[in-house]
């Protein structure tokens, strides 16, 4: 079969873009063809409809008239008008490339779910309907997961969110990332879902420091010697990255303790190493990244900042290397992940192929899907309140405990390697690009 994977970008380090390339690999594996279509191409070779980028001008209008403040429009009928009048623009671009394509299956991700895009979930169900083709959603976040998409300035916006997304609809067929959606789905919709979780590319995945990305650390002023703590994912404020640096400050206040230790690389801590995170993701909220700069400054915790020079994919760029995801892996010592609220957990994923431990916040998908696999963590708990800044905060005995375990995965060897391996060995074999081949093998044989 023809299957076109469609969504408003493809070819970034997001956690969408990420996902849609292992279904294509799965997917090409079960011998079908598949094509991408987005309004932002990334580093990938995808077909455009430019209206659908995720940074459309004319969206970011709708969005702010529709959840925020109706200022363009002088009532709730206009603003319908202007997304329906868009909404035919792209239903013409989706269905020419359908019919060009010959495309048998379009698989939406969050087109029909989050809310983000209300034309493009509007053309995408008329191209649909007017090709008669068959629809299989890979829905990652819902907009009742989101407050930003709660309180819609109008009746108009609010029926367009309960009747499109997602569409109840003979032609479409949904998948979920995890059970707290799909019972959510089955509740509000009365829509039956499959749980399809994100998987890994085990098998094809062993990153090593090389020639090219090497020079990495340096690049950043990150000595040998120095702990580098990774924080992959985007800079947004439900990724919950003040516990970071949370963790990263009592670490600092204990760090004569180590003076002089051998790490679990035989690197000996010295007066002079550093305890440093890095955002090696796209900083998609500024108001954000300011109070974690701002907090950090405050508690003497030293950020770096490495996204500008990390892409989907490696590269040149002004004559330096533009490094990926998996090159910034090899080179870090821990994994933060404090996220407040996922879909699922791409960056975990990550963390379990690279073999790093990894202090994790046990979000609501993790304490209900992923902590049934019994992995390995540096648990930061499930409870934070947020202070008058607006930044998360959990009990500083918890935070301690984190930081009891990090100093044990930092200078006993031994015990990191058993039980990063463990982690390792768990996600082969239940979540592994060959899961998800046979998850998909059931999807699309429907």
């Amino acid at each position: 079969m023809n299957i076109l994977l469609a969504h408003f970008r493809v070819g970034e380090t997001d956690g969408v873009s990420l996902e849609m390339d292992k279904w294509k690999w799965a997917l090409q594996k079960l011998g079908h063809q598949v094509f991408y279509l987005a309004g932002s191409a990334g580093s990938c070779e995808a077909e455009m409809v430019p209206q659908l980028h995720y940074l459309d001008p004319f969206n970011d209008t709708i969005i702010h008239n529709a959840y925020v403040e109706r200022c363009d429009f002088n009532s709730d009928d206009d603003l319908l008008i202007a997304i329906e009048q868009q909404a035919k623009l792209i239903a013409s671009g989706i269905s020419e490339v359908i019919t060009r394509l010959n495309i048998d299956i379009v698989v939406p991700n969050n087109m029909w779910s989050l809310g983000y895009h209300l034309p493009a979930a509007l053309g995408l169900l008329q191209a649909v309907e007017q090709t008669q083709t068959r629809v299989v959603c890979h829905h990652h976040d819902f907009h009742w997961e989101r407050v930003k998409y709660s309180q819609p300035t109008g009746p108009g916006v609010a029926k367009l969110l309960e009747t499109h997304f997602p569409p109840k609809n003979p032609l479409v067929q949904h998948c979920v990332i995890n059970r707290i959606a799909q019972h959510e789905l089955m509740q509000r919709r009365g829509i039956e879902a499959t749980v399809v979780p994100n998987v890994f590319d085990f098998a094809g995945s062993d990153w090593r420091i090389d020639d090219y990305n090497s020079d990495l650390r340096q690049r950043f002023g990150i000595r040998p010697n120095d702990v580098m703590f990774l924080q992959a994912t985007r800079v947004v404020a439900r990724k919950g990255i003040e516990l970071a640096i949370d963790l990263l400050a009592q670490l600092n206040s204990r760090r004569q303790e180590f003076v002089g230790k051998t790490l679990y690389n035989a690197q000996t801590f010295e007066q002079d190493s550093r305890f440093v995170l890095c955002f090696a993701g796209l900083c998609e909220e500024p108001a954000y990244l300011t109070k974690l700069l701002n907090k950090a400054q405050v508690l003497g915790v030293e950020l770096v900042i490495m996204s500008d020079a990390v892409e989907h994919s490696r590269d040149i760029r002004d004559g330096q290397n533009v490094y990926s995801l998996w090159d910034v892996y090899t080179q870090a010592d821990m994994i933060t992940y404090p996220s407040l609220l996922e879909g699922w957990g791409n960056q975990f994923l990550e963390g379990l192929v690279a073999k790093l431990p990894m202090a994790v916040y046990r979000y609501p998908v993790y304490d209900l899907d992923i902590n049934d696999y019994k992995f390995n963590i540096i648990d930061l708990g499930r409870q934070h309140q947020i202070d008058e800044q607006g930044l998360a905060y959990i009990d500083p005995q918890q935070t301690a405990t984190a930081v009891h375990e990090t100093i044990k995965y930092l200078f006993d060897a031994q015990y990191r390697k058993e039980m990063v391996n463990q982690n390792y060995n768990i996600g082969e074999k239940a979540l592994s690009y060959t899961a998800l081949r046979t998850l998909l093998a059931k999807v699309f044989a429907r």
